[in-house]
């Protein structure tokens, strides 16, 4: 009887224990707005892995590089001082992992199709290894949108951004892209774009509308124009030896959290830049220049040449597997 008083209050304060743990807590560090794409599906990956686990995971969403500028976050990921990053693709090129500079390709992608046969399918998943040996581990491809072109100048034609200064990632393919339209590239993080912009230090940029709007650099650009001429995504990433340290089953039920995020992300992707870009028009702050067919083939003209000039940095069979994949023609 004794023992079994022992066994009872044994289990009880195992369970007493259990109830009392403290969650696991995940720090997920962006450097955009709340209500962009990315900032939207980083909430709604924190609803569903707080629901799911029944609050044993608790998901702390730190916007608006309240934490780390897109400089620093990808260290502090590895040093273990955030859990959980969703950069742009335009990241891992400085990291040593160039391949991932294929998405900052001009004109690589015509569309979401075309995009999607890539983030989605083997080249996808062989570039998301090559994270591993840096401590890190790829869980997702998140869009954000295909970028417009913005100055205090009309560029309606590529010759038109003849010496403007613009504001870029850091990244090989990005400044190769601004020289072969004569312009001069400038890496900036994108915390300090706006006030560059307002104060002169570079004359325009390149974004997704939804990045454009919400970071209200339509106030600061007399000019948007809608070239859609290369696309802007993000990686969803974790720290390798934090994810790999979770229990088993908080690892699957996140794992289904981060597919369902990830569909709700690019679902609404489109439809936030379509909105943000109607949002700009209506503000009368910066005017659209919608492209004519003709006008859009003129800028692919000139910046298509980065393919080939970039193909020994990033990897010729790596590129034409791409082509290959998305049909793409000059």
């Amino acid at each position: 009887m004794k023992m079994k008083l022992l066994l009872t209050f044994a289990l009880l304060l195992t369970f007493v224990a259990s109830a009392m743990a403290e969650p696991i807590v995940i720090k997920f560090s962006h450097v955009v707005a709340v209500d962009t794409p990315k900032g939207q599906a980083a909430e709604y990956f924190k609803k569903l892995a707080e629901e799911r686990t029944k609050g044993a995971v608790k998901v702390e969403v730190y916007p608006n590089s309240q934490l780390y500028k897109d400089k620093e976050e990808v260290e502090a990921l590895q040093l273990g001082s955030v859990h959980m990053l969703a950069p742009s693709l335009a990241k891992f090129g400085p990291l040593g992992v160039k391949e991932f500079e294929l998405f900052d390709l001009p004109f690589i992608f015509d569309d979401y199709d075309s995009l999607h046969k890539i983030t989605e399918g083997p080249v996808g998943q062989k570039l998301m290894a090559k994270l591993e040996p840096k401590g890190i581990k790829g869980l997702a491809y998140w869009d954000n949108g295909f970028k417009v072109m913005s100055a205090n100048t009309e560029i309606r034609k590529p010759e038109q951004m003849k010496g403007l200064k613009l504001r870029i990632q850091s990244s090989k393919i990005l400044e190769a892209q601004m020289r072969q339209l004569k312009a001069i590239p400038q890496v900036m993080a994108f915390s300090e774009v706006y006030q560059a912009l307002q104060t002169g230090v570079v004359d325009g940029t390149e974004n997704p509308p939804s990045n454009l709007y919400t970071q209200k650099m339509h106030e600061v650009q007399k000019y948007v124009a809608k070239t859609d001429h290369g696309y802007l995504g993000y990686a969803v990433i974790v720290n390798k030896k934090f994810w790999e340290g979770l229990p088993a089953d908080i690892r699957t039920t996140l794992e289904g959290a981060m597919a369902d995020a990830t569909k709700y992300a690019n679902d609404i992707a489109k439809k936030k830049n379509d909105e943000d870009l109607a949002a700009v028009k209506a503000s009368g702050k910066s005017q659209i220049l919608e492209l004519t067919p003709a006008e859009r083939a003129a800028w692919k003209a000139a910046l298509v040449p980065v393919h080939d000039e970039m193909a020994s940095r990033i990897g010729k069979e790596l590129i034409d597997e791409v082509h290959k994949a998305t049909g793409f023609t000059k």
